[in-house]
């Protein structure tokens, strides 16, 4: 395949937005625009269905207003549809370039769903991509269900394609709109097209319902595609699309293929989006998801100290992430010693197996065992008269009522010496952080770590009724810490975690 240039198209604003119980606001869309098209640095976005809402219709206009301020409005296109110009005149009145219509790909599709025969159909879609040249605007053309058009009625497809191809299209986008094609079939139909047609430049579009959307596209880009069509995180009506992040990394790292993409963004993009779809990424997702740079058997944990054994070039660094190191009942000593080297803790051999005896019986009991656990698991381990908290809680009063803030009173020890200060805040914990902020500014002349992320679960193994898990994760000037507390009360759990990053840290400046 050599170096050839692939076009990557994201979708995710338009069939991503087709996800069962996804609806992405008007500003959403925009902040999802501007990151695809600014730091993702994608060829082309598909932003919208026309003539579905007002609120889709403020979206596009929002986006190709944007568009148009960097030089990208080329790069966005809107789904139309053979509706006598309608479609087309709305894309105009956005701003927009370019429409992405939608014509049938299959005999089936034409006669039954349409009423209309070959010829009627290509009649209106020959107008309408005329009726688009007079209003100043570009056509890609989708032949929907062209996989099944390529199995049942393939002469259908070459006859629509016969009298289209030189009509002035730019782009013909084939989809396997019901995601019923494997890799060997979409070799077959798309060798067919583009020894047929050579001149053409098509895409292709995948659908996930049997698991195979990436494996089609890779076909489809082996076979002589042009250009693929991708969604952030796989979104998609039914199963989904072929996911970005996935698509990406196997075309460069697996054929060679050259995009525009700029991949230390991926992880960027697949958060906010997950943020505004409400779809979690599993944590086993590639690429994106949070376990998928995590080792947890401590033979790979060894092999990573022994030249990389267990390393291949999906390098998390090259995603803009890092490396981590779980501990559970398979860590093994390497794990462990990776997880103390990093806190810079330094064991003897027998203490570092008692250390990995005691995480072993956690991860039995499926405990999640964080890297910042680890100093107070080894002091517990120990039994050593384990340094006193540089950072200790000794009250606090939180409070909330209708119609009031939240408010909090705290008062801390802080190397011995006590401080107090109230805050109010948009719940109970934030007053009792804001709190904290005020004593680590005005008394400490200091700053606080950032809140990067709260994450509140059942323990696993719990019951609704038991006990409450909160995961903190801090951004210190650029160190990331990540915290646990546990307790029946979410926010006593959230300030037990707390005051193990400011524990964590004040040893940290103690050490230096």
């Amino acid at each position: 395949m050599g170096t050839r240039f692939v076009e990557i198209m994201d979708s995710t604003l338009r069939d991503g937005e087709q996800t069962n119980g996804v609806s992405f606001l008007p500003h959403e869309k925009l902040m999802i625009a501007r990151m695809l098209l600014r730091d993702i640095n994608v060829d082309r976005i598909e932003v919208g269905s026309a003539r579905v809402s007002e609120g889709e219709k403020d979206a596009v206009k929002m986006i190709c207003r944007y568009a148009s301020q960097i030089d990208r409005l080329e790069s966005v296109e809107v789904l139309g549809f053979v509706d006598g110009g309608q479609s087309i005149d709305w894309a105009a009145d956005c701003g927009c370039k370019r429409v992405n219509l939608l014509a049938k790909g299959s005999l089936k599709h034409c006669t039954q769903q349409l009423h209309k025969t070959p010829e009627e159909h290509f009649v209106d879609i020959y107008r309408e991509v005329k009726y688009a040249g007079e209003k100043g605007i570009r056509v890609n053309l989708y032949l929907e269900d062209w996989s099944n058009g390529m199995k049942e009625s393939p002469s259908y497809v070459y006859s629509l394609m016969d009298g289209l191809v030189d009509c002035g299209i730019c782009r013909f986008m084939l989809p396997d709109t019901l995601g019923i094609m494997n890799p060997l079939q979409c070799i077959e139909f798309f060798r067919k097209m583009v020894k047929r047609y050579p001149d053409a430049h098509f895409d292709f579009h995948a659908h996930n319902d049997y698991d195979l959307a990436v494996s089609n596209t890779l076909a489809a880009v082996l076979s002589g595609a042009r250009g693929v069509h991708v969604t952030v995180n796989g979104l998609g009506e039914r199963c989904g699309n072929a996911p970005l992040s996935s698509v990406q990394v196997i075309l460069k790292d697996q054929f060679q293929a050259v995009t525009s993409i700029h991949e230390d963004k991926l992880n960027d993009i697949s958060r906010m989006v997950e943020s505004y779809s409400g779809i979690a990424i599993a944590p086993n997702q590639p690429i994106i998801g949070d376990n998928v740079f995590t080792q947890v058997a401590g033979v790979h944990a060894d092999g990573d100290t022994k030249d990389r054994l267990y390393q291949n070039d999906l390098v998390p660094e090259r995603f803009g992430r890092k490396r981590e190191y779980a501990l559970g009942k398979t860590s093994g000593k390497a794990n462990i010693a990776k997880n103390l080297e990093e806190l810079g803790l330094e064991l003897t051999p027998e203490q570092q197996r008692r250390v990995t005896q005691r995480i072993t019986e956690l991860g039995d009991k499926k405990e999640i065992v964080t890297q910042e656990d680890l100093p107070f698991i080894v002091s517990d381990v120990l039994k050593h008269d384990a340094p006193e908290d540089k950072v200790k809680l000794v009250s606090y009063v939180v409070s909330t009522a209708y119609g009031l803030k939240p408010g909090a009173n705290v008062k801390v020890e802080i190397n011995g010496q006590q401080y107090e200060a109230g805050a109010t805040g948009d719940g109970q914990y934030d007053a009792f952080v804001k709190a904290l902020r005020f004593i680590y500014r005005k008394y400490l002349d200091r700053t606080f770590p950032i809140l990067a992320n709260y994450q509140v679960s059942i323990p696993p193994g719990g019951r609704t009724d038991a006990l409450v898990q909160t995961v903190i994760t801090w951004n210190d000037n650029g160190r990331l810490l990540r915290t646990r507390g546990l307790d029946a009360d979410q926010t006593e759990a959230a300030i037990k975690a707390t005051f193990k990053m400011l524990n964590i840290v004040e040893s940290a400046m103690q050490k230096y």
